[in-house]
């Protein structure tokens, strides 16, 4: 609360104000004293608190019958410590003294009402609204921090709403509650008080348009929810009703963090003389909100729902590859999520058309999809199935339209938590991609980049991407859990080790063995051997490039995540040139679909030697050890040939942490 300006008192007349329970009030006890006073006393009620403000190196405490001295630097500073019964129920006495022995040559009086006007939140991260005499006005990070949270509104919890939660300016169900964080405002005095003093709730201008305050006035019909605060609405006198201690306030978040927009908001009341003009607020409380972030969830953490298309092309449906799907998702018991093709409209890229992550309070979590710009087929299935109730929805679109192949959301990934250079980074980073620092090339449009970087609890990675056609993360870059103290491996693509492979099974005799050959219907498609791709120079050369891209990717984030080799899995991998860029010479077998421990890999159709697959079987040599369990799919045709693989296809909503992202320090 803020500090009031110094009551002055006078022997004339009594005096009279209002204290707020907890709020120090200093008393003018020097301007106004009776002639020949040197001395002076101070007495009280019981229910007021006497400080004397003073230098012990000039004053001495008085004892016996000495008096505080009047030349000195002593201040006299109250409080209460609860709500007057009636009005001036309280008072405080100043007496003047010439010289001790004699009596008091005058007496000022102070008649007092006290008044308990607050405003609480969930400043302690308890879940739960309680009395708080921390600093309210500042929100600090950390385990040992305090500050209210405040959830963006951007689910869509009633049918009859149009679109999200945060555009209504009616409360559309009592279930909407839930979504924003309680307020208590305390306002106990004697109703008398308010005959000249009323109560009001403000927002500054700047944070009007970031948050919605609704006020409880007692009943369960949703018109018994009144807004109060919002966008151009700055401020609202308190209807308090005789004999009210308590008002309910529900405060909304309207928007994320962003490139204009730190996060915090304020909410303010004051207790405002109207005797006066122009109207003096007496005192003001105020509780800082931080907005909740909108927080990405990397493959380490448990599948809760798998999402895919059904899609029919020239070779048919892809009924074989939803059947994988549901196989998988049973032995990850999560649940599995089919687009239809009326609503997909056989844009089979779901990875690409939106992100899954939450967002949270202490008192409530609920996922939240991120809607990429790419805007496909696909692009109104995240606002038209996946917002409803405890969904929320948020995107970004470039006013100029300036949208590249980047801007799909399978170049976008997060790390799991990692320390790297002595900092800790408990909810991971986010991983996109982009050109090479100082270049010219393709990037992510500034509006997501802008958005990912406000959110501040998974500090972005930028790495380079611009050397692959489709220019995702996704194409040479995964994680898996593991169990181990790390928890997790980064799998990356690797034309190195894929090279070497068939090196060693050219050495021992298996340079015909053909890739490519298991391909159903396959005449559209030409086997190769190996020794015909190991001759082949040019693939050769080119993979020594793309090998070389890779390695500026590794060194990155080696020392971005704080990696060593032994965190890092080289998966076998080829590319091939079309139009300059790199595109995956078989079916990219690191984009692939993470369920717990299950991990749905593109069948790469590699050299049969032995009746069984090289590369197949080197991965699982690589990744089977580390307890994962590997199956090959199938998606040569519906995905591969596209450009994209099981990744690309797949998109999962995953378990929160349960790290806090309040208790991390950005």
């Amino acid at each position: 609360m803020a500090q009031r300006s110094a009551v002055r008192l006078s022997p004339k007349k009594p005096s009279y104000a209002v204290c707020a329970v907890g709020v120090e009030t200093h008393l003018d006890v020097h301007s106004d004293v009776p002639e020949g006073a040197e001395n002076f006393g101070v007495s009280g009620s019981s229910g007021v608190k006497i400080f004397m403000v003073y230098d012990p190196a000039r004053v001495t405490e008085p004892t016996g019958r000495a008096y505080w001295p009047l030349d000195a630097s002593v201040e006299v500073v109250i409080s209460v410590d609860a709500a007057s019964k009636a009005l001036n129920d309280l008072k405080v006495k100043i007496s003047y003294f010439g010289q001790p022995a004699r009596g008091a040559l005058g007496h000022s009086v102070l008649y007092l009402t006290g008044a308990d006007i607050s405003l609480d939140a969930d400043t302690g991260r308890t879940g739960n609204v309680k009395r708080s005499q921390a600093d309210k006005e500042r929100w600090r990070w950390g385990p040992e921090g305090y500050g209210a949270v405040l959830l963006v509104n951007c689910d869509r919890d009633s049918l009859r709403s149009v679109g999200t939660d945060l555009t209504d300016t009616q409360l559309a169900s009592r279930d909407d509650l839930q979504d924003m964080s309680p307020v208590v405002l305390t306002c106990d005095a004697p109703d008398a008080l308010f005959e000249s003093y009323k109560l009001v709730l403000n927002v500054p201008p700047s944070d009007s348009k970031r948050m919605r305050v609704f006020c409880a006035r007692g009943g369960n019909s949703l018109l018994d929810y009144e807004q109060v605060l919002g966008p151009q609405h700055l401020s609202y006198a308190v209807a308090r009703q005789p004999g009210e201690r308590k008002i309910g306030l529900y405060v909304e978040g309207l928007s994320f963090p962003d490139a204009n927009f730190l996060g915090l908001v304020s909410l303010s009341v004051s207790l405002v003389d109207t005797k006066t003009l122009p109207e003096v607020p007496l005192f003001t409380d105020t509780v800082a909100f931080r907005v909740a972030p909108w927080i990405m969830t990397p493959n380490t953490q448990p599948p809760l729902e798998l999402y895919v298309c059904s899609v029919l092309d020239s070779h048919g449906p892809n009924a074989q590859f939803l059947s994988d799907m549901s196989d998988l998702a049973l032995k990850a018991s999560c649940k599995l999520m089919i687009c239809p093709r009326v609503e997909n409209r056989n844009d089979r890229w779901i990875q690409d058309e939106m992100e899954l992550g939450y967002i949270q309070a202490p008192h409530k979590t609920f996922p939240v999809v991120f809607d990429s710009p790419r805007n496909g087929e696909l692009q109104n299935f995240p606002y038209k199935r996946i917002l409803g109730p405890d969904f929320g929805y948020v995107t970004r679109e470039p006013q100029d339209n300036s949208v590249s192949g980047l801007d799909s959301f399978g170049n976008l990934e997060v790390s799991p938590p990692v320390v790297a250079n002595g900092k800790e980074y408990p909810l991971g980073r986010i991983l996109f991609g982009g050109n090479l620092p100082g270049s010219r090339g393709r990037r992510v449009t500034q509006v997501v980049r802008d958005f990912l970087h406000a959110q501040r609890v998974q500090p972005p990675v930028e790495l380079f991407v611009d050397w692959l056609a489709v220019g995702h993360v996704d194409e040479f870059l995964s994680f898996v859990p593991v169990a181990d103290g790390k928890g997790f491996r980064m799998l990356l693509a690797s034309p190195s080790a894929c090279l070497k492979l068939f090196q060693e099974k050219q050495k021992w005799g298996h340079g015909g063995a053909l890739l490519f050959q298991g391909v159903a219907g396959n005449q559209e498609v030409n086997t190769v051997s190996i020794s015909q791709v190991l001759s082949n120079g040019n693939l050769i050369s080119y993979n020594k490039f793309m090998q070389s891209c890779i390695d500026w990717n590794r060194e990155v984030l080696k020392r971005e995540l704080g990696l060593a080799e032994r965190d890092i899995v080289d998966i076998p991998q080829l590319f091939k040139m079309e139009r300059r860029k790199a595109v995956a010479f078989f079916p990219d077998l690191v984009n692939m679909l993470v369920l717990g421990q299950h991990l749905g890999i593109p069948k790469p159709f590699g050299p049969v030697i032995n009746g069984r697959c090289c590369l197949e079987e080197k991965v699982r040599s690589l990744l089977e050890p580390l307890g994962l369990h590997c199956t090959f799919l199938d998606d040569y045709y519906a995905y591969h040939v596209r450009q994209g693989n099981v990744h690309c296809g797949t998109n999962v909503r995953r378990q929160p942490f349960s790290f806090k992202w309040w208790h991390m320090e950005p």
